[in-house]
């Protein structure tokens, strides 16, 4: 049997962090002494475990319907969110992948045609790019660009044709208008094609490390199931089934 403070050595946590995550249900309830003290047992051991390791890889809010769903023996609700997470990861695998090659054209293209001041107006940006100005009026609707007004009249910066010219490209490969949007955003952070393909390197590696992280959640979810006895058509979760009278024991509660 363990106190509070027992099972957050384990894992650098405050005791209070385990009481909390025992009321937001992400562990089992615990057995109480006739002092009051919480007790726990292996089972909330392996709970939080678990819990811990979801969280590194698939965040707190994923982790926590895993564990709840987990809980209140509903394993397929567990499983989906498992699976939805995995789904984002590689959405966002293949996201890295598309804007690298788009870097690449992009850095090798040649400049777009500058009119008046290094603009250039909604109609010539549109023959550039072979779409219409009523396309290039729904992407700034949809966050994508953001051109500045001269007398009423959109006017496109470099910056903005360069914008146009990824969302081309992302489109044309399937992306959807929000997911592009956000694309952009992390090219303008990055100061254009040529520092955002430095950068690439450095998103793949945070992408591997979620998908390391995100297997070792599943795996210490795995043990927790396996001590649950889960995964067995018509098997139950023994909610409450540490939450017994157990013998006084000093401790914190």
């Amino acid at each position: 049997m363990y106190r509070p403070v027992d099972l957050a050595r384990r894992h650098g946590l405050s005791a209070q962090a385990v009481r909390n995550y025992e009321d937001a249900g992400v562990i089992p309830p615990a057995a109480r002494t006739a002092a009051g003290y919480r007790v726990y047992t292996d089972d909330h051991a392996g709970a939080l475990d678990a819990y811990v390791a979801l969280v590194a890889g698939f965040g707190y809010g994923a982790a926590g319907e895993v564990m709840q769903s987990v809980l209140r023996g509903d394993l397929p609700s567990a499983l989906a969110v498992l699976s939805s997470a995995h789904v984002r990861l590689q959405r966002d695998r293949e996201t890295v992948e598309r804007v690298a090659s788009a870097a690449v054209v992009l850095a090798s293209s040649a400049p777009a045609a500058p009119g008046r001041e290094g603009l250039v107006s909604i109609g010539v940006l549109a023959h550039r790019l072979g779409v219409t100005p009523a396309t290039l009026r729904k992407w700034e609707r949809a966050g994508v660009l953001a051109p500045a007004r001269s007398r009423r009249a959109r006017v496109y910066s470099p910056d903005d044709v360069r914008d146009a010219e990824l969302a081309h490209l992302l489109r044309r490969g399937g992306y959807l208008l929000d997911r592009i949007a956000a694309v952009i955003g992390q090219v303008r952070a990055a100061g254009g094609p040529g520092p955002l393909a430095a950068s690439i390197d450095q998103w793949r590696e945070r992408i591997t490390a979620r998908g390391l992280a995100m297997l070792t959640g599943s795996a210490r979810l795995a043990d927790y199931l396996a001590f649950l006895g889960l995964g067995r058509p018509g098997a139950a979760v023994p909610v409450g089934a540490a939450a017994r009278a157990v013998p006084d024991r000093t401790g914190s509660s």
